[in-house]
């Protein structure tokens, strides 16, 4: 069995003629939080929904926990959840409600029980008798993320899922992201926060011009940024800085 739970390799998605992905190419190992980073129009959404079979490219080809989106969509909508920019929570049922309502809909044994366990999981216990509409931005994206759980999925798509959250929920987030991959599940992360990708990423791509023009862990991508000018310390680059400075050499070219 290979390690990758993700393949990418020369897709291809225009839009009434105008080219968004020109040949994307990345891998994503088994277990492994990575980051896609791009500005806004860059072509981070699309990704996500060609590996997540919403949307059929143009060219290139996918593979997601060992199958093919175009070929056995059913096979890896089995494996996958998919977390959008906006939360698909229902304010009016109560957060256990929710979890309940998607446990039936995936047909998972004993949805009471499944609730209860992803309630406690996300140390939503407290609230899990209370509308969702009453949550605050981080505890309504918990139960968002604990609600693609249900029916433990291999990989999960999220995708900028901390947009719109005060700090506090970015934060809670953030530590929600790191515990999933720590219980091994696969995590591609589409994010414009550079911060973001910085804490949370094993590896880091950047999406620019339709393409990859960067791609490794955030040591690799400091490799490229110039070196540091000496006076009385080595300042070492952030990734904004490091981000930048790639982005601006291919706007030069």
């Amino acid at each position: 069995m290979t390690d990758k739970a993700i393949q990418v390799e020369g897709l291809q998605k225009s839009f009434t003629g105008v080219e968004v992905l020109k040949g994307v190419d990345f891998d994503v190992r088994r277990g492994e939080i990575f980051a896609l980073l791009g500005s806004n129009g860059a072509g981070k959404t699309t990704t996500i929904k060609a590996c997540a079979t919403l949307l059929k490219p143009d060219g290139g080809t996918l593979r997601v926990g060992g199958f093919d989106p175009v070929r056995e969509p059913d096979k890896v909508r089995a494996v996958i959840s998919l977390t959008g920019q906006f939360a698909a929570v229902d304010g009016i049922l109560t957060g256990r409600e929710n979890l309940v309502l998607i446990a039936k809909l995936r047909a998972v044994a004993d949805p009471r029980k499944v609730a209860a366990d992803l309630l406690a999981r996300f140390g939503l216990t407290e609230a899990a008798d209370r509308r969702a509409s009453t949550y605050s931005g981080g505890m309504t994206r918990r139960l968002d993320i604990a609600m693609s759980l249900v029916g433990e999925p291999a990989v999960i798509f999220l995708d900028e899922p901390t947009t719109g959250l005060d700090p506090e929920g970015r934060i809670e987030v953030w530590k929600t992201v790191k515990e999933l991959a720590k219980s091994g599940t696969t995590i591609l992360l589409t994010t414009q926060y550079l911060d973001e990708a910085e804490q949370l990423a094993d590896r880091i791509a950047i999406l620019h011009g339709g393409r990859i023009i960067a791609n490794g862990t955030l040591d690799d991508l400091k490799q490229l940024f110039p070196p540091a000018k000496v006076e009385y310390i080595e300042k070492q680059p952030s990734l904004e800085e490091v981000f930048l400075a790639i982005v601006g050499e291919r706007k030069g070219q």
